[in-house]
């Protein structure tokens, strides 16, 4: 389960990167899977575009289609479910949605980003490097 900052890594190819890039690998090879709510890809998506313009953002969205990662829908359950992390812990809304996936498909969340120390109770978590 991806978090948007794992896959700016990867894409910006910033530390943790590598990291990112194995488990796209095994995405595609093997029976691993790799899951990313769409939440955070409009966080990477807006992130993208007010730093680097919306050409860029859409070139990065045709790039982020083609790798092996399931883009789930925010349903009621997910949606919920985030809801119910927000109210309890002091995160952004798109954080919750992507602790409240890692949940819902119980695997641990790939990030990098020190918000979800506050969530290690809830889902396990597989630290990126920070740049």
């Amino acid at each position: 389960m991806l978090d948007s900052y794992a896959l700016l890594a990867y894409l910006e190819n910033e530390a943790g990167a590598l990291q990112v890039k194995s488990l796209l690998g095994q995405a595609e090879t093997g029976p691993s899977r790799l899951w990313m709510s769409i939440v955070n890809l409009g966080e990477v998506l807006y992130i993208t575009e007010r730093e680097r313009g919306l050409a860029h953002s859409r070139t990065v969205l045709a790039a982020v289609e083609q790798l092996p990662v399931d883009m789930v829908l925010a349903d009621r359950a997910h949606t919920l479910s985030a809801a119910h992390i927000k109210a309890r812990f002091p995160l952004s809304y798109a954080d919750a949605f992507a602790a409240a996936l890692a949940q819902i498909k119980g695997v641990p969340l790939v990030t990098g980003d020190g918000e979800f120390s506050r969530v290690e109770s809830l889902v396990a978590i597989e630290w990126l490097p920070r740049h």
